[in-house]
């Protein structure tokens, strides 16, 4: 979960319930364990106060244990929270409505502050989606703590640079002048800590002949925005003359007014009398005096650019954060729709067959089938995006690649667009996921169709490039895969924004801003990049750079499972926590004239293993709660060797170092897949040598 580094003392979020009622606790106990965090029961209200710490993530408590209980301790804590912690609770309550009908929780609304109630009964969902509405609110109060602590950290080492350079600080607004003096500003101008210090009063302490050049400065600072820089003597409130040095910035607003100075001044009178001692015993001494004020200025210098280094560092730090929170989402909503989509698609295709000789009904299935995979296709797009989709990396001959494409790319760009092709011969394969680069070429053949709308020419190269390394890319032989185009093209800071995700050019509801970033998104999970170059009115050029291999691309091994023949009726397991899914594919299936057994959980699936039923084969799917469909096969692998199995998954998102080398099935899929998939594997054999071998390259590359 985002954000778990931000925990106190690290570990699982910790939520804290007082639920007298023995069912009630159990209930939120259940549900507060299925949000994600741990909970921690208190025996009763005295006691739920003193849990309360800081490490508590949310709080659950029922409405008539607390009715008529005297809270004065709970709100005793909450009022005496840090700035930064704001602890949400979650009130159970069996009565709804306003203040009005429900006065007792307008009474805990005033005392918890951050409270939401749930009436009941309720759903489960409901509760969880609200403890971890509650739980993301808690973990940003963390990350905000944090921060705090990482500026007051910065702010700790700044001030005592300051106190070991001797330097006094302040800042002069310039609208009001009004001046603020830290206390060895102060002191340089013979004030005391607690004594007041405004600007007239720093006006007045210079000495009147050095009044001018101070004014003149400070107006030239202002006109033409140059450093303030100067020095003067200063009279104390005991008479007794000084020399003072003070350096500072003007700090404009967005439209270039001058706001403020902020800067840094010094006790100069040691340096000016020695300065002056030393001019009468030798004037080839001043030298020395300027490189101490160089000294002085480089020290100041240096500062500033420490402020403007952490400003850069922690605006990249945001940055960082946004991407990594967009990539989450992301993966995360594309996965869940793949299998949203896996039930809508299976069920479509079967409805199609039963509405065979009705046109209309014909029809409209067709159309739901191609919106569904249209659907489909875009949550490929966001999981390349996310990095999360399932690469099968092997050998690719990109110039055969690009040639069987011929055909779709014509049509896909249209009769307006003529394809013009260059690719060298005797070029090496590239280590690549063949559907993936094919997805790759049709979104930039579509982009680069959408930039040139009264037509034009489309030229597609491809050629192979030595990289020394030092770059965006490891050293070694890699393919580039070129398309440009003579349309539209972009300007420099368009084409910064280009691979942003949901960024697009392209008027609203004609493109989904994922085109680019998917292929970002693909090229990098290769070892590879992307590259875009594009000037206004000359076209653009894209190039997907991936890297070579000298093994050659596999040929198709003729295959011996009986799944895909007709004429053997065979005995199915699927595995699915998805009722929906396993419904859809067990009719699926079962329409291809097979038996099929449904499991809905891993131990649902042993227990059938092992109560001896007979399987030619199984299919269970990967994410699934308490056993992963891995650990499903390593089990059935124990039980029954020979069994065939088939590990159906959105996306591979599987722990490091995990060794899983089963056949794969993409969701969403469907019939035909599914035939396609068994009769391409032979007995469900393990992942092929060259298969691995392509992989441990791929992991050898992003190693270096």
């Amino acid at each position: 979960m985002a954000g778990m580094a931000a925990i106190p003392n690290s570990g699982k979020p910790k939520a804290l319930i007082y639920a007298p009622a023995g069912r009630d606790a159990l209930v939120a106990i259940s549900l507060v364990n299925e949000a994600g965090a741990t909970a921690v029961t208190a025996p009763d209200l005295p006691m739920f106060a003193a849990l309360l710490d800081d490490d508590v993530a949310f709080g659950v408590l029922t409405e008539e244990a607390v009715r008529s209980s005297d809270l004065k301790p709970v709100a005793a804590w909450i009022s005496a929270q840090p700035s930064w912690s704001d602890l949400p609770f979650i009130v159970l309550t069996t009565r709804g409505g306003g203040p009005e009908r429900n006065p007792a929780a307008a009474r805990l609304s005033e005392v918890l502050a951050n409270v939401t109630f749930l009436e009941r009964p309720f759903h489960a969902t409901s509760f969880i989606s609200i403890a971890r509405t509650a739980l993301r609110g808690r973990l940003r109060q963390y990350q905000a703590r944090a921060q705090l602590e990482a500026l007051s950290e910065g702010e700790r080492r700044l001030q005592t640079a300051l106190a070991a350079g001797r330097l006094g600080a302040w800042e002069l607004e310039l609208s009001s002048m009004r001046l603020s003096a830290s206390d060895t500003c102060k002191a340089i101008f013979g004030r005391g800590a607690d004594e007041k210090f405004a600007y007239d009063d720093l006006i007045a302490s210079i000495h009147p002949d050095d009044r001018g050049l101070v004014q003149a400065s400070l107006d030239l600072t202002i006109e033409i925005g140059r450093d303030y820089s100067v020095e003067h003597r200063t009279i104390w409130p005991d008479g007794s003359l000084h020399w003072a040095e003070m350096h500072a910035q003007l700090y404009a607003d967005r439209y270039g007014s001058a706001k403020k100075l902020v800067g840094v001044s010094s006790d100069a009178t040691a340096r000016k009398t020695s300065e002056e001692n030393l001019r009468r015993l030798n004037e080839g001494l001043e030298e020395r005096v300027r490189e101490r004020t160089g000294e002085v200025h480089a020290a100041h210098q240096s500062l500033l650019e420490q402020v403007a280094q952490r400003e850069r560092a922690e605006e990249q730090l945001r940055h960082s954060q946004k991407m990594e929170a967009i990539g989450q989402l992301t993966g995360g909503v594309a996965h869940d729709f793949n299998n949203l989509l896996m039930v809508v698609l299976g069920n479509l295709e079967l409805l199609g067959k039963h509405v065979t000789g009705d046109p209309k009904a014909t029809r409209l299935v067709d159309g739901a089938l191609q919106g569904a995979r249209r659907g489909a296709a875009l949550t490929q797009r966001l999981l390349a995006f996310a990095r999360r989709q399932d690469l099968q990396v092997k050998p690719v001959d990109l110039a055969e690649l690009v040639s069987g494409m011929n055909d779709l790319l014509r049509r896909s760009v249209g009769s307006s667009v003529s394809i013009e092709t260059a690719l060298a011969p005797a070029l090496q394969p590239a280590l690549a996921d063949a559907n993936q680069v094919e997805l790759a070429l049709l979104n930039l053949a579509v982009n680069a169709r959408d930039a040139m709308p009264d037509g034009g020419a489309l030229s597609i190269s491809l050629r192979e490039e030595q990289v020394a390394g030092g770059g965006d890319l490891n050293e070694g032989t890699y393919l580039v895969l070129s398309v440009a185009d003579k349309g539209t093209g972009m300007d420099a800071e368009t084409l910064k924004k280009a691979i942003d995700p949901f960024f697009s050019t392209k008027e609203l509801g004609k493109g989904t801003g994922l085109g680019l970033s998917m292929i970002h998104g693909l090229a990098v999970q290769l070892n590879g990049a992307l590259r875009l170059t594009s000037k206004p009115g000359l076209g653009t050029t894209a190039e997907l750079w991936l890297p070579a291999t000298e093994r050659r691309p596999e040929q198709p091994a003729e295959t011996d499972l009986p799944l895909a023949q007709s004429t053997s009726r065979l005995r199915i397991l699927l595995v699915d926590d998805d009722t929906l899914i396993a419904m859809s594919s067990v009719e699926m299936l079962e329409d291809l004239g097979h038996d099929v057994v449904e499991a809905n959980s891993g131990s649902q699936a042993l227990e059938v293993i092992r109560s001896g039923g007979h399987f030619d084969v199984m299919i269970t799917d990967y994410s699934m709660p308490g056993m992963t469909g891995a650990q499903l096969a390593q089990a059935v692998r124990a039980i029954r060797p020979a069994l065939p199995i088939v590990l159906a998954t959105g996306y591979a998102d599987l722990p490091a170092g995990a060794e899983v080398n089963l056949p794969r099935l993409g969701k969403p899929y469907n019939q035909d897949q599914l035939v396609r998939e068994f009769t391409r594997r032979s007995q469900v054999r393990r992942t092929c040598p060259s298969d691995r071998l392509a992989n441990a390259e791929l992991q050898d590359r992003q190693s270096q």
